[in-house]
């Protein structure tokens, strides 16, 4: 049995901006006895459910800007944590993680949802994971909105390489200061927010490892996959798509998405949003509104 660790209820008894209760399940299959959390809000029975997908290191607070747009726009919401992230199980052992086993879980998770008219909200480790499910399931996917990601297909920039060896230098991340710097118009609380899901050091394997699972190779785990997946959005993909950067990010930023923009197959000019750095999100409503009139709806 995988060994992991619950963060207690209380440490997210004060989320700013974030007043919705969590939903649990600890039966996915392939995942038994590991709890998974996720928001699911607006009506089930909604013409389009919007599955957003963060990266690392944050958790689904990183919607709270979103979540409300889509929903007054009639649309379900529903934003995981990943295993290792926020209010899921956090399993203690770096090794456990894995772009393969990431991805089955979400894998397992749509299913288990029988999530259907799925417009897909992606950004950072969001998008390189979440990017390769819909050519598993196509006929469960319409839409997409692409935000500072990419796939990964084996090649890495030197800023990413930065990324990586500076992540690599800090196995206690505090991950609420580098919000805090990426996103300088966070109040204190917002960014202890984001330091809620990690009590102590034992908490962020999953902080420590997923910079280490970006392919960095053609034979890296998860590299063919993503190739596969790049192919998909350039030739197969048949949905309506949105783009927006934040032009502020170091590592995924205008080039990386200018290139992406090029490999989804009819995706419109994208919404640069100025003064938005990586996690874009944290600029996220107006995103949102864009979106949606994009896709003519609500």
């Amino acid at each position: 049995m995988t060994s992991a660790l619950r963060t207690p209820d209380e440490r997210f008894a004060t989320l700013p901006g974030c007043p919705w209760a969590p939903r649990h399940a600890d039966d996915l299959p392939g995942f038994e006895g590991l709890r998974v959390a996720w928001l699911d809000e607006g009506p089930r029975d909604a013409a389009v459910t919007a599955l957003c997908l963060h990266g690392q290191p944050t958790w689904s607070y990183l919607y709270r800007h979103m979540l409300p747009v889509f929903t007054a726009a009639g649309l379900r919401v529903v934003a995981p944590d990943f295993l290792g992230f926020g209010r899921s199980d956090k399993p203690v052992d770096d090794g456990w993680y894995t772009f393969d086993r990431h991805r089955a879980m979400l894998l397992a998770f749509v299913e288990r949802l029988d999530l259907r008219s799925v417009l897909l909200v992606v950004q950072d480790w969001g998008g390189l994971l979440g990017l390769t499910l819909p050519m598993a399931m196509p006929e469960r996917f319409t839409r997409l909105l692409v935000m500072n990601t990419g796939l990964g297909t084996g090649a890495v920039t030197e800023g990413f390489r930065q990324w990586r060896a500076y992540a690599a230098s800090q196995p206690d991340l505090a991950v609420g200061k580098l919000m805090k710097r990426a996103c300088p118009q966070l109040s204190e609380a917002e960014a202890a927010a984001y330091d809620a899901p990690f009590p102590d050091v034992t908490y962020k394997a999953g902080v420590r490892a997923f910079p280490k699972l970006v392919p960095d190779g053609d034979d890296a785990p998860g590299a063919a996959v993503s190739r596969e997946a790049l192919a998909f959005w350039r030739e197969r993909w048949t949905g309506e798509s949105f783009m927006a950067i934040g032009m502020q990010d170091p590592v995924l930023g205008p080039a990386a998405m200018r290139s992406l923009h090029g490999a989804i197959r009819g995706c419109p000019p994208p919404l640069e949003v100025a003064e938005a750095g990586h996690f874009v999100q944290e600029w996220g409503a107006p995103i949102a509104r864009a979106a949606l009139a994009h896709f003519k709806l609500g």
